[in-house]
Formats: structure tokens, C-alpha cells, sequence
């Protein structure tokens, strides 16, 4: 099968939160996208993400930069940042008591940036003849104006990998294939335990070694 020049998009928060609760986070996303798209040339692999705050606890950041580590060891992968903002925000109780304060002051955290990086960056390679063929790692469907372009004004094949257990109609219809990401795939994509880089051994993350029950 002749291979195609490919270049993938990875929103690095809907594929964390679409595997959390799975013991397969330690995840190559290279080789997931070779695994999955057998006719793929992969040229390059841009993830989008941006720094967590350490408000839930110091081991949160550390999980994520040694997973930035590993993902720094794939050739052709950069790391496209966006941010975090916090606030304190006054919400409505779901059920509130018949005697007392009907809302609570809860801290609201946004990511912002990533899917608008995504997008730009989908569009801007596609119209600079970067890839014959894109793959978008993600279910978000703020994503589907770029995907429709790309597919219907350039003509490229966008091939989409689910990595949640929803599906989306509008997903299905706007790229050109639709795949949700099997446990399989995600258990054979698995960086090694024990990595390294120029900076020292990479291991992975404690936690990430079985399922985490949903709450």
C-alpha cells in the first residue's frame, strides 16, 4: 500500500479525559496514528494542550511533564500550548435544601486556546501542502468548520479518531472517516515503562498503571 504524507493533530485534553479511566494513559500517540492508519507517512505530530495547575494536588503537574517528556521522544512531535484561567464563580445548587444558601462559590477552570490552535494550525498546513491527509485525535465538535474545509474546499482526506466512548453524528458527517479508538489499540500503543531522554530515565507516572474507577 503506497503511504500518504500525513500529518496529525492531537487535543491532548479530549483524549486524556476520553481515557482516564482506563490503565492505557501512557500513551505513544505516534504509534497509535501508525497502528490505526496503516497508509499513513506521518510527517509530523502536533499536540495541543496547556500546563494544569497544581490546585487538585503537586502531583498532577508532575504526571503531566513526565508525559510532555515522553512525548518529546517521537520524532516530528511538537507541543502547541494554550492556558488556563480561574475563577470563582457563585453556581446554582442541583438540589438545593429547602432551608438554606441556594447557591455555592466553586472555582471554574477553563482551557482555552487549544482547539483554536488546533484549528489554525489543521487549516494553515493544509493550504501550505503539508500533508495529503490529516488525523484529528479528537471528538470535540467545535473542531467541525476546519474538518468540513479541509475536506470540502481543499479536497484532503481528514480522517477522525474518537478517543471517547460518545459518538458524533455531525463528527461522522463532516470528516471523511470516523473511528472510535478500541481499548486494544490504546493497550498496543504504549510507551515502554521505562524511557529516557536527554535529561535523565523517564517512568511511568505512579497512578497510571490500572483502571481508575469512575465516580
Amino acid at each position: 500500500m503506497a503511504k500518504v504524507r500525513t500529518c496529525v493533530y492531537v487535543d491532548g485534553f479530549n483524549v486524556y479525559f476520553g481515557i482516564r479511566y482506563t490503565p492505557y494513559r501512557w500513551l505513544n500517540l505516534g504509534k497509535l496514528a501508525t497502528l490505526l492508519v496503516s497508509n499513513a507517512q506521518i510527517e509530523r505530530i502536533r499536540y495541543f494542550t496547556a500546563r494544569i495547575e497544581a490546585r487538585g494536588g503537586p502531583e498532577q503537574p508532575a504526571r503531566q511533564d513526565t508525559y510532555l517528556r515522553a512525548l518529546g521522544t517521537i520524532p516530528g512531535l511538537s507541543i502547541h500550548y494554550g492556558r488556563f484561567l480561574s475563577s470563582q464563580v457563585r453556581m446554582a445548587h442541583v438540589h438545593p435544601a429547602l432551608i438554606g444558601p441556594r447557591t455555592a462559590l466553586v472555582w471554574k477552570t477553563e482551557e482555552k486556546g487549544s482547539d483554536v490552535n488546533l484549528a489554525t494550525y489543521l487549516l494553515a498546513d493544509g493550504f501550505q501542502k503539508k500533508y495529503e491527509q490529516a488525523v484529528v485525535i479528537s471528538n470535540d465538535t467545535d473542531l467541525l468548520a476546519p474538518i468540513r474545509m479541509i475536506c470540502q474546499e481543499l479536497r484532503l482526506p481528514v480522517i477522525v479518531l474518537n478517543p471517547t466512548e460518545h459518538y458524533s453524528k455531525q463528527m461522522h458527517e463532516a470528516c471523511t472517516r470516523y473511528q472510535p479508538i478500541s481499548v486494544a489499540s490504546l493497550r498496543a500503543a504504549e510507551f515502554d515503562t521505562e524511557m529516557a531522554d536527554a535529561v535523565g530515565p523517564i517512568r511511568r507516572p505512579g497512578g497510571w498503571d490500572g483502571p481508575k474507577p469512575k465516580l
